[in-house]
């Protein structure tokens, strides 16, 4: 691999705090990295390849052995040639490895043809489920499909934008220390939680949190990731795209939920639990659909009074009922 490479990094069982010294490694490759806490980082390394004498996947190889070797913490790493495919890399990989993208454009097609279209930046659920209606399901279904019907399907400017997605087409360079798009909490359990009740109320106080945050900034959410982390310090991570952009805390909790109950965690002894708010924007450019239920109108007008007490009180001023029992 020549020219950009990059590496998308995600470290598997650390602690919050151990992520500044993970990070750290990748420095020790390359100046080019960009931290996105509280599990990743983005790195481009194609100015350290002849320094090191070895390509992209040596070198995250050789980060994976340092990370053990330091912290007895493992990674895995998606490789490629700019960050969105080396993100891409790494959808549906829960252990640790080192996955690379081909470089030639045969490679990166044959790699893009099978992903479904919501593994694409910003792609929510409801644009998910209008492409499927039209059999545009996959990545490269959404590649093939003639301009002027995807223009029908998403518009005129979206229509560009996802089918540059769908080529692997993403010239964004990392920039260290550049704001994160997304906005995550994590919740620890005193003790390894069985009770999937406990989980449930741990997930509506991280909501709770992540929506408050989103109002309090003007933005809203375009997906959520669940990251469970078990007392073997083995993690899962999840992610789906929410139906539309939004910061209300009830649709929050319940993508959160929907996220949780998909893992099935029957026996699972789970040490913490995080939610990642992804493909942030300003709130003043999001569209929501009108809602005609007056219960959903008058729970968004208690969000909004929350909120006000919050600011003038305090955070813990007003909260979720569950949030005194989690512990």
């Amino acid at each position: 691999m020549t020219g950009r490479a990059v590496l998308q990094v995600r470290f598997l069982g650390h602690r919050p705090e151990e992520h500044p010294a993970l990070v750290g490694l990748l420095t020790d490759l390359t100046p080019v990295v960009r931290a996105l806490p509280p599990e990743g980082a983005l790195a481009d390394v194609g100015g350290a390849l002849r320094y090191f004498g070895a390509d992209a996947e040596r070198l995250a190889g050789l980060l994976r052995v340092r990370a053990l070797a330091r912290h007895g913490v493992d990674c895995a790493v998606g490789v490629a040639h700019n960050p969105l495919l080396a993100r891409l890399a790494l959808v549906g990989r829960d252990g640790p490895g080192v996955w690379a993208v081909p470089g030639d454009p045969g490679g990166v097609a044959a790699f893009l043809a099978g992903l479904p279209v919501d593994a694409l930046p910003g792609v929510g659920a409801s644009t998910a489920r209008a492409l499927a209606g039209y059999g545009l399901g996959t990545v490269g279904r959404l590649a093939a499909a003639p301009p002027a019907a995807l223009q029908r399907v998403l518009g005129a400017r979206e229509a560009r934008r996802l089918r540059a997605l769908a080529e692997g087409q993403d010239p964004t360079p990392v920039v260290p220390g550049a704001p994160e798009p997304t906005l995550a909490v994590e919740h620890r359990f005193d003790r390894d939680e069985l009770d999937a009740g406990r989980r449930h109320r741990a997930l509506l106080t991280l909501a709770d949190e992540l929506g408050y945050r989103l109002r309090g900034a003007g933005q809203t959410a375009g997906a959520l990731t669940l990251t469970v982390r078990y007392a073997d310090h083995a993690t899962t991570t999840r992610r789906r795209g929410l139906a539309e952009p939004t910061a209300h805390t009830p649709a929050l909790l319940a993508l959160a939920d929907a996220l949780h109950e998909a893992l099935g965690l029957q026996r699972a002894r789970v040490r913490a639990v995080a939610l990642r708010a992804e493909g942030l924007a300003a709130a003043e450019r999001a569209t929501r659909q009108l809602s005609l239920d007056p219960a959903d109108e008058r729970r968004r007008g208690a969000e909004r009074a929350a909120d006000r007490a919050r600011r003038r009180f305090g955070e813990r001023a007003v909260g979720p009922a569950a949030r005194t029992v989690v512990p």
